[in-house]
């Protein structure tokens, strides 16, 4: 079922943002005046097409669909035929200022986009699990740091957060810029103090993994409550009712639903005595765990409350706006600064990903409701952005390039060199895309 998902939530999340980035380009040049002859979403052949406006500009839907592209008016092209009439709309006599507006123009709709995004979630409030830990394993960086559970990060850096995963993108950034990470803390008893993970327990750590849990940091979870019971299972058996409190397994005591289940699937099949509270009252029962057929796990036929705290982050409309500009500046920045570590070889090129783990987040992203997916969205629109604008020929960031350098020299580039670094261009995205298939392939076997 999940492979199923994949196409159509990959379509859900790539699709508009492609439409958009388009209509940046699109919008722009005909603001600047440039006729538009062809509006593609997808590339290669076209499949579908209809014609509209005044100009009778090609809307199309081709066959790969995994890009598109505004055809304009254009004397470079040995197929389009230049009419007097329509001379001063052709892109090339365009001034070079409005050449450079049309082609960053796409980009930067990706940017406006993901603001839009971010500020509506912002507004309309998302339910998220709050920055309060867990008791930390013993000699973990957090640990070392002071940090012993019950505690909630109240910022990082200096920055506020207010969430999990603000807390955690904080952290992305100590991580990236090798610096030590200051994290506020607000006690369960009360008081704020400060704690300190140090540079070299960030060193080296994959910002795509579960970074956060080799930190030794992980979310508050309640107490072991039983919220259900499996009719005829090992812990009915034993006594074991819903709402009962497990307080320890063998003695040893238990935090919370996760330190539970820990025990039960490590147990191995040997008998574990747990020490309930039921009604005010203790209670000692023994049960044994089973071996279930399904997955090869220990278990007793119960399930405990593991879910964290929860927050909800909301902001007025001016405040929205603010954090989904902070928001995207920061994705811009951090993205920026792990590309030029893979290009110096301080991140390996494995971070790099393609359509197949963008396929499986969608579909990942999709099940966990539309506030996780639209988040998602948006950050996909921002690497999009950023992806566009890397200095390399065929992309816009390539034609950007060119139009600097005719800014600077007074003269375009010459079309013998134009055609040279176009061919480059062509044959280092190739490598890039067969480098992000590769990694998406490997990840899944």
């Amino acid at each position: 079922m999940n492979n199923l998902l994949m196409i159509p939530a990959f379509i859900l999340a790539l699709g508009p943002l492609i439409i958009f980035h388009e209509l940046g380009h699109y919008l722009v040049a005909r603001l600047c005046g440039v006729k538009v002859l062809r509006f593609s979403v997808g590339m290669g052949k076209v499949v579908w097409s209809r014609k509209f406006g005044p100009d009778q500009t090609e809307w199309a839907v081709s066959a790969l669909p995994l890009g598109g592209y505004v055809k304009m008016l254009d004397a470079r092209d040995p197929d389009q035929q230049v009419d007097s009439k329509d001379a001063d709309r052709e892109f090339t006599r365009q001034s070079v200022w409005r050449r450079i507006a049309i082609v960053a123009a796409g980009p930067l709709a990706n940017f406006v986009l993901a603001i839009v995004l971010l500020a509506g979630l912002a507004m309309a409030g998302t339910s998220e699990p709050s920055a309060r830990l867990r008791a930390p394993e013993a000699n973990s960086p957090a640990f070392q740091a002071g940090l012993r559970g019950g505690e909630t990060i109240a910022a990082v850096d200096g920055k506020p957060v207010a969430s999990w995963a603000e807390m955690r993108w904080a952290l992305v950034d100590a991580i990236v810029e090798k610096r030590d990470a200051r994290l506020e803390v607000r006690q369960p008893q009360g008081g704020q103090t400060a704690a300190i993970l140090p540079a070299s327990g960030l060193t080296g750590l994959d910002i795509d993994g579960d970074f956060t849990n080799k930190l030794g940091l992980d979310l508050w979870r309640p107490a072991a409550r039983v919220e259900t019971v499996l009719a005829g299972g090992p812990a009915e058996r034993a006594g074991v009712r819903q709402g009962d409190v497990v307080a320890a397994v063998d003695g040893a005591a238990v935090t919370d639903g996760v330190d539970l289940v820990k025990a039960v699937r490590g147990s191995n099949g040997k008998a574990l005595a747990l020490t309930l509270n039921r009604d005010g009252g203790t209670l000692a029962v023994t049960v044994k765990p089973e071996l279930r057929e399904k997955d090869k796990i220990w278990a007793i036929g119960l399930a405990p409350s593991v879910a964290p705290q929860m927050v909800t982050v909301t902001a007025g409309p001016f405040d929205a706006l603010a954090t989904g500009a902070r928001r995207t500046w920061e994705t811009i920045t951090i993205t920026l600064k792990m590309i030029k570590r893979m290009v110096t070889g301080e991140v390996s090129l494995k971070n790099v990903t393609g359509p197949l783990t963008i396929a499986d987040y969608a579909q990942q992203t999709m099940r966990l409701g539309p506030a996780v997916f639209i988040g998602f969205i948006a950050f996909v629109s921002i690497s999009l952005g950023v992806m566009n604008l890397l200095p390399i020929p065929v992309l816009d960031g390539g034609l950007l390039l060119y139009y600097s350098l005719e800014v600077l020299t007074g003269r375009p580039l010459s079309e013998r060199i134009g055609a040279y670094a176009q061919r480059a261009g062509v044959v280092l995205l190739a490598m890039l895309m067969a480098l992000a298939l590769f990694n998406d392939i490997a990840r899944r076997l």
